[in-house]
């Protein structure tokens, strides 16, 4: 499952994704993404950019049917 979170900082071929306050460093090789942007991170790699209608649609989805805060 491919969590979206907001990418807060970018070098090189890495970002920083906040996760609710978890922070994460994930490869954008496959995404053209900026600072700010939501993104789908599986396993390490950015794999989508999202809205982000989509991206809180998606936390709410979440939150209801599993708890994730």
């Amino acid at each position: 499952v491919a969590l979206p979170g907001k990418v807060i900082e970018i070098q090189d071929k890495t970002a920083v994704v906040d996760f609710n306050g978890n922070q994460v460093t994930a490869r954008t090789g496959l995404v053209d993404i900026q600072v700010g942007d939501y993104v789908l991170v599986h396993a390490g790699c950015i794999l989508q950019k999202v809205s982000t209608e989509e991206a809180e649609n998606l936390n709410t989805l979440m939150k209801d049917v599993g708890g994730f805060s």
